[in-house]
């Protein structure tokens, strides 16, 4: 049995482990070096791994993880995201639908400190749902508007999913935040354009609420000052030069802590729960990514990945073609994994392939970002759907799904925008040079 086939077994075994529900990490740890060990020797797999997990755990990249997860924690608990939705609803509220809007904008500057998707819609349901039920909202149009908008976690940095393809492609992490500013807004204005259509169509989905004065408005403002400030002095010093990526990261911990204590938000049993809850998120990342690094050491000796890119080059297809199949494969796998986990486990395969046809690494990263961003929300993963649900319990889950579905709309039109015109993602990263 020659390597590139046992890469391929090992490849449809670690499929199986997972949707056996496996932990993510262990499952790839498990095959890759198990398949190392078949295919060199079992010393040399003892060796590989030893090395393996030395250079993750002391890798100073990786410590941008649990800050900025430390920096989303924080941000959770002390209620940084009340006051978002709040200025949004005076400035949205009075509006047909403005409930459901406001979430999306609060959504949107939430994810700019937080990272996480799962903390997002947590966060968000907990903060919005009681809201929009109070004004008699569609608990469909309720409910699906807060997992998709939760979904922009994943691409408005700081990402945890860019930082982890940066470092796996060896891409600059300042450049893929940079990429991703642009298409999250234009996902965010998407969201609310559906929102405005369908209660155009139909206002009885949701009333409008009370309607603010100029001065209110105005005075609102000040719940998303902070945010700003955190905001743009992690990506302005990033595009400056000013800091790395983990010195940003360990910024906006600080200021985000610094604010909450101004105001009178935090407490030691905040700051307890939030460093207890980034130990056991940046623990379960770091275990994926051993994992993940693992299997790729396995990938590498059975030459899968540079075989295959080999094998696509030699197609009669033209790039723009094979780089759709890439995409359909993401959509597809997307619905029956995680996300961090389908980007883990793909791209070894599919980087190769994608730098010998000649695409920008950066685009490629936000756009299978924005691919798998589908996965949060569609069944039957769909994790956004399950946070929302385990939120309010009241809420079927069936209605959620149903919920979203007019979201996954907006979704494909970002695809399809970013597809047809690259320089939405390219356009400020070229801009910093």
């Amino acid at each position: 049995m020659t390597p590139f086939e046992i890469g391929i077994i090992g490849f449809v075994i670690l499929i199986v482990l997972l949707f056996s529900n496996i932990p993510v990490g262990l499952a790839m740890g498990l095959v890759g070096f198990l398949g190392y060990a078949v295919i060199v020797n079992f010393n040399a797999a003892l060796s590989m791994l030893a090395l393996t997990t030395w250079d993750i755990y002391s890798s100073y990249s990786l410590t941008v993880i649990p800050l900025f997860v430390l920096m989303g924690q924080i941000a959770f608990y002390t209620g940084i995201s009340k006051g978002l939705f709040k200025s949004a609803y005076v400035w949205f509220g009075h509006r047909t639908g403005g409930l459901a809007m406001a979430t999306v904008a609060a959504c949107a500057g939430f994810s700019a400190i937080c990272g996480s998707t799962n903390a997002a819609a947590a966060t968000m349901a907990t903060v919005t749902l009681p809201e929009m039920k109070h004004y008699k909202y569609n608990i469909r149009l309720a409910a699906g508007t807060v997992a998709a908008a939760g979904s922009l976690g994943i691409l408005i940095p700081p990402s945890v999913i860019l930082i982890i393809y940066g470092i796996m492609t060896q891409q600059s992490i300042g450049k893929l935040f940079a990429a991703g500013i642009i298409p999250g807004i234009i996902l965010s204005f998407l969201f609310i354009l559906v929102i405005y259509v369908r209660v155009k169509i139909n206002p009885s989905l949701a009333p409008a609420a009370e309607r603010s004065t100029f001065k209110e408005k105005i005075k609102s403002l000040s719940e998303v000052i902070e945010t700003f400030v955190i905001f743009a002095l992690i990506m302005g010093g990033l595009f400056a030069g000013f800091f790395t990526p983990t010195e940003a990261a360990a910024v906006g911990a600080f200021l985000t802590i610094i604010i909450s204590m101004f105001r009178k938000q935090v407490n030691f049993e905040i700051i307890k729960k939030s460093i207890a809850d980034t130990a056991k998120i940046s623990c379960m990342i770091m275990t994926i990514v051993l994992g993940a690094e693992i299997f790729g050491k396995f990938l590498a000796v059975t030459r899968l990945p540079f075989d295959t890119a080999g094998w696509i080059a030699t197609l009669n297809l033209p790039p723009i073609v094979i780089m759709i199949l890439i995409i359909i494969i993401y959509i597809f796998g997307g619905c029956f994994m995680d996300s961090l986990a389908m980007i883990m486990l793909t791209v070894p395969i599919f980087f190769p392939v994608v730098q010998t046809l000649g695409f920008d690494p950066i685009w490629f990263g936000i756009m299978i970002v924005l691919v798998t961003e589908m996965g949060v929300i569609t069944p039957p993963v769909g994790i956004n759907v399950y946070i929302v649900h385990a939120v309010a319990k009241e809420i079927k889950l069936e209605d959620i799904f149903i919920g979203v579905l007019p979201m996954l709309l907006a979704l494909f039109v970002c695809c399809v925008l970013l597809f047809l015109f690259p320089q939405i993602a390219t356009f400020l990263p070229q801009l910093i040079g």
